[in-house]
């Protein structure tokens, strides 16, 4: 789940992004690092959190409990409303774009219906994915596992492969990794700009802890995975990156939409290129299956605290799933699809949602080390208080930078976010009444 979820189309696609904000392969990685060394730390802190509280939900369990059903309904909330539809949409539709890169699904942008609305093949294919992925959660999350793991070690074979077919590359050049862009951003501003896009790509090592209800022995499981999961990935992204660089100079990896492609497809041609989009494609499947498997845990959560529709709290008698959350999540991000707007917006309504959760969740580690010095915790964060610390630290940066870089969305974020404290005492007094 840890792996399969961070990686998805986001090292094939932001290099280019990163070069055209930092100019310098050099800074380039110090991106990937800083990024890589952040979700680390985010890692160790919630290992420490997950292995303490193993119960489904992962984050709502940690606001709740640490900051009170207020803010863990709020958290709740959003995710059932912004970030998880917004995050499956925004897969979806990078699929869509990968898919549709092929000649023969050319068509995918043509319509199917124009009126009352546009409605076209591409997105008919978005949702046919959203539903596919939700049926085989529905059914049972051994068998969302079992495709979790066989197309993980597919992911990471094709990964390697790519590295392999880079590296082997005759006129490949160490020279390109002292190379600069002239016409980047520069500056601290563009250093947020890749670290935003590192992010990005690493994003997705949190969905673990929200299916920790059914890990076998999560004391021991959790923070194993989360920590050997991520510097797995840290260690594929250099790698990825470290064979791009060294096919294309700056200049061309800055020019490219699809880098990775592109410097395949130098070594093998049409053929490479066609392999690398086609090794994307898988990619995002697993990311959605990950994605889809770890949403409806966090509605079920909070439903069967009764702060939430019943119905949601629903376990299927035969494959004991939360049925009932996933028909939900997968509506709402199927009416996303056909009513919202483009991958940027589903990627920009998203990120400042999850980056604020994130901030706040690992902040209970101090409020549980506090209050419940005793307490049982079979993981303990390594090197606190400071990784945690500077975990913290480091989200309310970037949840500054993203919120006066995009205030749009990020203002439509915190007003949905808001929107919620109502619906929270309405379901509050009719819990009371019932009690």
């Amino acid at each position: 789940i840890v792996v399969g979820t961070i990686i998805g189309s986001g090292i094939f696609l932001v290099p280019a992004e990163m070069m055209q904000a930092v100019g310098s392969a050099k800074l380039v990685y110090l991106a990937w690092l800083v990024g890589g060394l952040l979700s680390f730390f985010g890692a160790l802190t919630y290992a420490e959190l997950g292995a303490m509280k193993p119960q489904a939900g992962g984050e709502y369990v940690y606001v709740r409990d640490g900051y009170g059903p207020l803010a863990g309904f709020l958290y709740a909330w959003t995710w059932f409303l912004i970030a998880k539809p917004a995050s499956i949409a925004t897969v979806t539709i990078g699929l869509v774009r990968i898919l549709g890169t092929f000649a023969v699904f050319s068509f995918f942008s043509n319509p199917v219906v124009s009126r009352p609305f546009v409605i076209t093949y591409g997105q008919l294919v978005a949702i046919a994915a959203t539903i596919l992925i939700s049926l085989l959660n529905y059914v049972g999350i051994k068998r969302a596992g079992e495709f979790q793991l066989i197309f993980t070690l597919l992911k990471v074979a094709i990964i390697l492969g790519i590295v392999f077919v880079g590296f082997s590359y005759r006129v490949g050049s160490w020279s390109h990794f002292a190379g600069n862009y002239a016409a980047a951003k520069g500056g601290l501003a563009g250093f947020m700009a890749a670290l935003v896009a590192a992010l990005w790509a690493y994003d997705g090592w949190n969905d673990l802890n929200m299916v920790a209800g059914e890990v076998r022995q999560p004391e021991r499981n959790i923070p194993i995975a989360l920590i050997a999961g991520v510097a797995t990935v840290g260690a594929l992204y250099m790698l990825v990156n470290a064979a791009v660089q060294f096919v294309l100079p700056a200049g061309a990896i800055a020019a490219s939409p699809r880098p990775a492609s592109d410097a395949i497809g130098l070594v093998w041609g049409a053929l490479g290129a066609s392999l690398v989009s086609a090794a994307m494609a898988v990619s995002m499947l697993v990311t959605l299956n990950g994605t889809i498997m770890s949403g409806a845990r966090v509605p079920f959560a909070v439903a069967r605290d009764r702060y939430f529709f019943s119905a949601l709290a629903e376990v299927h008698p035969r494959f004991h799933t939360p049925s009932v959350a996933i028909i939900v999540q997968a509506t709402l991000s199927i009416l996303l699809l056909l009513f919202g707007g483009s991958f940027r917006q589903f990627f920009s309504l998203a990120i400042f949602a999850e980056w604020l959760f994130y901030m706040v969740a690992a902040s209970t580690v101090f409020i549980f080390r506090r209050r419940d010095p005793e307490a049982a915790r079979p993981y303990r964060v390594w090197g606190y208080p400071m990784v945690p610390a500077l975990f913290v630290l480091s989200s309310a940066l970037l949840l500054y930078y993203t919120f006066t870089d995009n205030l749009r969305n990020s203002a439509l974020g915190c007003l949905v976010i808001l929107a919620g404290v109502p619906v929270f005492y309405a379901f509050a007094r009719r819990r009371a009444v019932k009690s």
